[in-house]
């Protein structure tokens, strides 16, 4: 267990139990804040103006970040999100980035950068994710939100997986990947139910969603349960 945070609650209903020094921040998502100490202070704001503002809104993230404070001593927040599904820590130590599906960010330290970054245009039409994603960078922890639990999938030199878009969270930007049709032909991949597949080289890690999000909102159609 980390001396500053815990992740409690499992895979499911997980949440951040985070400590804060004085004077320290935490930057979030604009509504992943549950509790937090008197001591705290939450503020909003769209962090680098607001073209990037927009930009994420464009990647399927909200328009603002909160960040809280903890203005007048140390103090604890409690973060989440408002999906079942998982959270996980990476750190990054400034060497490289991490590339987030839309809805992936939950919170991140000082120290790190979030940005959002357009896929090539045949990433962005068949990814599943849209042509944006987001780039995170610096030096610090970023906490990573899935539908479902995470997996990770870690690949050695020159190894390959082969990943449905809809369950991909997050991957190193130093990884190599490119989308194919999941079967030969593409009527076969289409019939599948696959479609389009990515295709991971390693080294490094895939953070994988147990759940599928775009298939849970045509089980919820049937249902009658979703108009959109």
């Amino acid at each position: 267990m980390n001396s500053k945070y815990e992740i409690l609650y499992g895979h499911s209903f997980p949440v951040i139990r985070y400590n804060l020094n004085l004077g320290e921040t935490l930057k979030a998502e604009s509504d992943a804040m549950i509790s937090m100490s008197a001591t705290v202070d939450v503020t909003g704001g769209t962090e680098g103006g607001l073209l990037r503002g927009i930009a994420r809104k464009l990647a399927g993230e909200k328009f603002f970040f909160q960040y809280l404070k903890a203005s007048r001593g140390p103090g604890e927040v409690i973060l989440g999100h408002g999906i079942p599904g998982g959270i996980m820590d990476v750190e990054l130590d400034g060497s490289y980035s991490l590339v987030v599906q839309k809805d992936g960010f939950l919170a991140a330290t000082e120290g790190i950068e979030i940005n959002t970054t357009m896929q090539s245009l045949g990433r962005g039409l068949f990814s599943g994710e849209g042509f944006f994603v987001l780039e995170i960078k610096g030096r610090g922890i970023v906490f990573i939100s899935s539908f479902g639990a995470i997996h990770i999938v870690n690949l050695e030199e020159n190894q390959q997986v082969i990943i449905d878009n809809g369950h991909l969270v997050a991957w190193p930007s130093y990884m190599k990947y490119h989308l194919e049709k999941a079967s030969n032909g593409w009527i076969s991949s289409f019939t599948s139910g696959e479609g389009l597949v990515c295709r991971f080289t390693g080294p490094g890690p895939v953070l994988i969603q147990t759940r599928n999000p775009l298939a849970f909102k045509e089980w919820l159609k049937k249902l009658g349960l979703s108009s959109r």
